[in-house]
């Protein structure tokens, strides 16, 4: 659904993405799979998920992707905070960080907000982080999310986010996509 919802809207030549909750690499790798355009992919998590943890996931083989397995393991072995290219077309930044601390500004035409539920880290769903968002975001950049939650909408319209909602993954009826005006 961040495909479809957020790299297919935004759709340039070059993506400039930041994806917000790294995590297993998920989101990276299948952005990485579908990738039509030059992508900047910079992916932040505090708590970086152990490559062995990653392993037991099995996401090549689940997303019948056998042919790519050397590629989601580069994405697992190269360093942080440093650029890598991992393709031709995709660079990917791995950074160590709290949402919080995040500094860009003007960077990104798209962010995957892929955060622990606002139930689970009700701090990570605040106006003062979807203000930080919407400073890392160009004009008329797009974040997408799987909450669907009325706070966290009312959150990200409050710092100045066009809000709309979209029918949400299996399993979930809703999610939002949050654009920024001109």
């Amino acid at each position: 659904m961040f495909i479809r919802n957020g790299l297919r809207y935004v759709d340039h030549e070059n993506i400039s993405i930041l994806e917000i909750g790294f995590g297993t690499g998920l989101n990276c790798f299948i952005t990485l799979l579908e990738a039509k355009s030059k992508i900047d992919y910079v992916g932040v998590e505090a708590y970086p998920v152990a490559k062995e943890e990653v392993e037991k996931l099995n996401y090549v083989a689940e997303l019948e992707a056998e042919e790519q397995q050397e590629l989601f393991n580069k994405m697992h072995e190269v360093s942080w905070e440093e650029k890598h290219n991992i393709t031709n077309n995709f660079s990917l930044t791995k950074r160590k960080q709290f949402f919080s601390e995040i500094t860009d500004e003007n960077q990104f035409d798209l962010i995957y907000f892929d955060a622990f539920g606002a139930r689970v880290q009700p701090e990570l769903w605040t106006e003062g982080i979807f203000r930080i968002m919407y400073t890392a975001l160009k004009a008329e950049g797009v974040l997408v999310t799987y909450s669907a939650k009325g706070s966290v909408r009312r959150a990200m319209q409050a710092v100045g986010f066009e809000v709309e909602r979209l029918p949400g993954p299996p399993g979930k009826r809703e999610m939002l996509r949050a654009k920024v005006g001109e």
